[in-house]
């Protein structure tokens, strides 16, 4: 069977079984697509077909690209990797390491035995965390009236840490922190710093904070699993007039333009004659372990958007300043050294430059790492590795 043929059918079962509402794939390699397809509906009901153009909200596949606008001014000496993040954004320089909660409910806090540095932010060891996974951090929430990052707002950056710097990986807003340095530093917003520096390079037409009007009418909606199985309709969007621009997960796009940003990874900076990094940059900032002896852990869920999340659980991962990285090959094809990471409405992607191949997997649905989406997901990526051989 050709990929086409077999891919298209592994969307097509998935969506008749329940696996997502609607469903849009694609697979790429350093020249171009090898295959991009859809299947389902852009909302339950609506008669609207899943397309490749569709406008999906890409969640925390935002922050690879936060990273490398973060790593751009690396390069240009805006920024450096391993001073005090405080000397360009003094707020963080508040941050302390929580140590439990006093009889009245609130945190207890001492100062950190580092400072925070834009490595530690990149490569989610500076001890910033999520609500999400981390029960204290609600009950921070609570005592200290701080919002959830979703909003968008300012004061959501405030929580405290969880880890000294450096210490562990522990995934939260540290991407937000970094996207402030870029704006800090730039002089810019960060929507545009990236336009101005990644996305009109690379051709990102349909890629921003901002749901455009071109963009709003292919807007997929998201929708939520019940208990019973069945999905409907979730109304949820992104912050349109916010606070700050949230680096971690604030972006809409389309897959097709998510590509061209892996592709520029896999041709190491460019594409089609357009350069935003140097190649070295990529060899190692991007690709290459930047959290010593630490190892992502399994994402423990703590709120119902979210079932318990970690991708090939026993497989050792580590992150470089923009992606996880698999140390051993996985069960699908995917060989050890790969990038990847994910979106919290259950968008996959990963790049591979072993074989010079990428793939990218999205649905718009709630909880995120859902069994019945990780089998979906893990199909077309077999898939995909089975048919090119």
């Amino acid at each position: 069977m050709t990929l086409k043929t077999t891919l298209d059918t592994i969307l097509a079962e998935g969506v008749a079984r329940g696996q997502a509402p609607g469903v849009v794939a694609l697979v790429a390699d350093r020249d171009g697509l090898r295959y991009e397809g859809a299947a389902g509906e852009r909302q339950l009901g609506s008669g609207v077909a899943m397309t490749p153009d569709t406008v999906l909200w890409i969640a925390s596949m935002t922050k690879a690209i936060t990273s490398v606008a973060a790593v751009q001014c690396v390069e240009r000496g805006l920024l450096d990797l391993d001073a005090p993040a405080a000397r360009v954004v003094p707020a963080i320089g508040e941050l302390g390491v929580l140590t439990g909660f006093d009889a009245e409910g609130r945190p207890t806090t001492r100062p950190p035995r580092r400072p925070i540095t834009l490595r530690h932010l990149l490569s989610h060891s500076s001890g910033c965390s999520y609500e999400i996974w981390n029960p204290d951090m609600q009950k921070v929430q609570a005592a200290l009236d701080i919002p959830g990052v979703i909003g968008c707002q300012l004061k959501a950056l405030t929580l405290p840490l969880v880890a000294d710097p450096g210490e562990r990986w522990e995934y939260g807003v540290g991407i937000d922190w970094a996207g402030r340095m870029v704006e800090a530093v730039s002089g810019l917003p960060l929507g545009e710093f990236m336009r101005q520096n990644l996305w009109e390079p690379l051709g990102m037409a349909s890629t921003g904070f901002r749901i455009m009007p071109d963009m709003r009418q292919r807007l997929a909606g998201v929708h939520l699993r019940g208990e019973d199985g069945a999905f409907a309709p979730f109304p949820f969007e992104i912050a349109q007039e916010p606070e700050f621009h949230m680096g971690g997960g604030g972006l809409y796009s389309t897959m097709g333009d998510y590509a061209r940003f892996m592709r520029m990874v896999l041709n190491l900076g460019q594409l089609d004659g357009e350069r935003v990094l140097r190649p070295e940059t990529v060899t190692t900032h991007l690709s290459l372990n930047q959290i010593g002896n630490a190892r992502v852990s399994l994402l423990k869920a703590a709120i119902p958007l979210t079932a318990d999340a970690e991708f090939f659980p026993g497989i050792a991962k580590r992150w470089s300043l923009a992606f996880q990285i698999n140390e051993q090959p996985a069960p699908t094809g995917r060989p050890a050294g790969s990038l990847s990471w994910a979106g919290l409405a259950n968008s996959f992607f990963w790049i591979d430059p072993h074989t010079g191949i990428a793939g990218l997997l999205a649905t718009q649905t709630f909880p995120f790492a859902d069994a019945r989406v990780m089998e979906l997901l893990y199909r077309f990526e077999k898939g995909v590795y089975d048919t090119l051989g």
